[in-house]
């Protein structure tokens, strides 16, 4: 049996890719290895979102390709965003590659795998619609959250971001589609699904002719089990106090606003081409504080956009002092190529952009130790997610805790296995984690 290895780059959307990727080489019988130096197949999940994701696929591409020249049956692909947009540039500049397979081709790695002759490249535009998969989604790793896709593309067309012309317009996944994979990952022992998107508070429109995330989280929240459900990705132009006050008040979804904000100053935001401004984004917060449970706010902001004069950014600061988010991240700003931002003459230099990246994330990181010291004493519900090895603690998240980002709860302590929910009382802090001890019942 032939095997194939997945070097996975990029967001949770693209890792989604990747796992239906794995369940279409799988349909061809092909056995899905950890190792690329035992793979016949090597394939780079590439990202293209930003210049330094694009340099990290392709420092894989030029890593792995290291391995074919130890055998000489090994094939070596890029697949995802990057081979999406530059599949003609690749094709000329990386001899490296057996093949260079866009977002909506798949199939073509039957190719590959049947030893087509030559580099194959294959990128189709992206489809009007969002097609329903005919291969099963093949789940990788013991991890007990699992993304979601409901929906692809953005129709924003904000001026810093290549998205659209990546992934194309925006499209939402019917929700008995949704529904069946969600069965699906529950049923392989998943207990927190995370809905992921561009845009997740524009869900449905295309397809209902109005945003349905409401109707979506309804729908999944009456599958019997224990589990949570989280939603990321929700633009503060389109959040309304009707979904928050939905998800406060459901105990099947964590109260986390993963609301990426990227500025507060208006003249920013409207460059950004936003369509919110500092006062509505005010207004969401207050509303979300005044919900009748605790919640999080996660957020994200941009440094160094063209035009951000240094008022503009100590506007920015003391926003984020006077907020004090629960969770926080910050970029410097990249020029992506044909954006109408990239196309701008009042650039911020890089050495002003790093040290404002810096400063902003020295005002979060005082923040966040602040907030975690005033935890401790308090108890909180938490989701295993594995057991260190070297030190024998469970890694645990909150409610208010997203995986990959977000601070986690380490609990010394026995007895514990990944999936479970559990309540633990924090004991203290270490930086940006929280040490817990197990509530026995």
């Amino acid at each position: 049996m032939k095997t194939f290895y997945i070097h996975r780059l990029g967001c949770p959307k693209n890792d989604v890719d990747a796992d239906y990727i794995a369940g279409y080489l799988k349909s061809l019988h092909l056995a899905e290895t950890v190792s690329p130096e035992s793979a016949d197949l090597v394939i780079v999940n590439s990202c293209g979102f930003i210049q330094s994701a694009k340099e990290e696929s392709i420092e894989a591409v030029l890593s792995l390709a290291r391995l074919k020249q130890n055998s000489e049956g090994r094939r070596l692909v890029m697949t995802g965003c990057l081979s999406q947009r530059y599949a003609d540039e690749l094709h000329r500049e990386m001899p490296e590659l057996d093949g260079i397979i866009g977002l909506n081709d798949i199939e073509a790695l039957r190719g590959i795998v049947n030893g087509g002759a030559g580099p194959i490249v294959a990128r189709s535009d992206n489809p009007a619609t969002y097609p329903v998969c005919q291969y099963p989604r093949a789940i990788s790793g013991s991890d007990p959250y699992a993304y979601i896709k409901i929906s692809d593309g953005c129709d924003n067309r904000c001026s810093y971001c290549a998205i659209p012309d990546i992934r194309g317009a925006f499209r939402s996944r019917p929700i008995d589609d949704i529904r069946r994979e969600a069965e699906f990952l529950l049923e392989q022992g998943k207990r927190e699904l995370i809905l992921v998107a561009q845009e997740s508070t524009a869900y449905g429109r295309d397809l209902y002719d109005q945003p349905q995330i409401i109707p979506l989280l309804e729908n999944l929240s009456e599958i019997v089990g224990e589990f949570w459900i989280r939603v990321m990705y929700m633009h503060p132009a389109r959040l309304e106090k009707e979904l928050i006050d939905y998800m406060i008040d459901n105990r099947r979804i964590c109260n986390y606003f993963d609301i990426p904000l990227q500025h507060i100053n208006d003249d920013m935001l409207r460059s950004m081409g936003r369509r919110v401004g500092r006062r509505r984004i005010e207004e969401l917060l207050t509303v979300i504080r005044a919900g009748n449970a605790a919640s999080a706010i996660r957020t994200n902001f941009i440094v160094g956009f063209p035009g951000e004069s240094d008022a503009r950014f100590e506007e920015l600061c003391r926003f984020v002092e006077d907020q004090r988010f629960e969770r926080l991240g910050a970029f410097a700003y990249s020029a992506e190529d044909g954006t109408p931002a990239a196309g701008r003459t009042d650039q911020v230099p890089d050495e002003t952009k790093e040290w404002r990246y810096h400063r902003l994330m020295e005002i979060q990181q005082k923040i966040v130790f602040e907030r975690n010291r005033s935890e401790i004493d308090r108890r909180y519900d938490v989701i295993v997610d594995a057991i260190d090895t070297e030190t024998g603690e469970a890694v645990c998240r909150t409610r208010f805790d997203a995986p990959e980002i977000d601070q986690t709860v380490r609990v010394k302590t026995g007895g514990l296995t990944p999936g479970e929910i559990k309540t633990v009382r924090i004991t203290g802090c270490a930086d940006y984690d929280l040490l817990g001890e197990w509530e026995a019942v």
